[in-house]
């Protein structure tokens, strides 16, 4: 496991006008494993995913990656998938792969044709002609396919049927380099909770909780879902 701090976030606050999407959020991830970002929808999730990737300002504090204050040299070691499709949709598959290769200095296009290849995808089909399941699985194979240090994956298994749900998680977890944190947000806790390491918990904008996973089953006698389902229950 790589000991290096990758995410460190002191006093981060984002508001939008008078309303705070993010609140006084302090927390550090090291290398070498997979963290769920739980929290319902608007709990501040994408919120801080856009702040670590460079596509939202905070209001107060910093984020830094790999001791870097976000920026052009952080672009560099984070692969982000967003929580749509980003994708220009003209492009064929292949335009797509050479694209990454030619912006990416760690993308792995061998990896990358590899798992197209397996998926039976044609390379010369346009994005648009593909289904809005195959889209995510190119969108995710593009971004696992770099050998980054640090993953923002934002809701890769939203809307997706189960059998594309297995694929986007088996993927995951055997693609991402050893020494790389992967940040997963999500409100699907049960479906994903078994490739996860840690979670942080957030609730309205605060951490109500970070933690192993390992720990909050021997803690709490209970899963990360149960605990996530009694945190927020109606």
């Amino acid at each position: 496991m790589n000991s290096n701090i990758l995410i460190e976030c002191r006093n981060l606050r984002k508001k939008y006008g008078l309303n705070p999407a993010l609140e006084d959020i302090s927390f550090s991830l090291t290398g070498g494993k997979i963290v769920g970002l739980l929290g319902p929808n608007g709990s501040g999730k994408t919120t801080l995913i856009k702040i670590a990737n460079g596509l939202l300002t905070p209001t107060s504090g910093e984020i830094k990656i790999n001791g870097e204050e976000i920026g052009v040299e952080t672009k560099k070691i984070v692969s982000y998938l967003p929580d749509s499709l980003s994708l220009p949709d003209w492009m064929k598959v292949s335009e797509l792969l050479k694209y990454y290769d030619d912006f990416f200095e760690d993308f792995d296009i061998s990896k990358a044709l590899s798992m197209i290849s397996s998926l039976d995808i044609d390379t010369n089909a346009k994005l648009k002609s593909l289904s809005k399941g195959t889209k995510e699985k190119v969108q995710l194979i593009l971004t696992m396919s770099r050998n980054a240090l640090v993953y923002f994956l934002d809701e890769p298994i939203g809307g997706v049927d189960p059998a594309t749900r297995d694929y986007i998680l088996s993927t995951i977890l055997s693609n991402y380099n050893e020494n790389a944190v992967v940040v997963i947000s999500t409100h699907l806790i049960s479906e994903i909770e078994k490739i996860l390491d840690e979670v942080i918990i957030l609730k309205s904008g605060k951490i109500m909780l970070q933690d192993t996973v390992d720990n909050i089953r021997e803690t709490n006698g209970q899963s990360v879902d149960e605990l996530f389902r009694e945190v927020f229950k109606c």
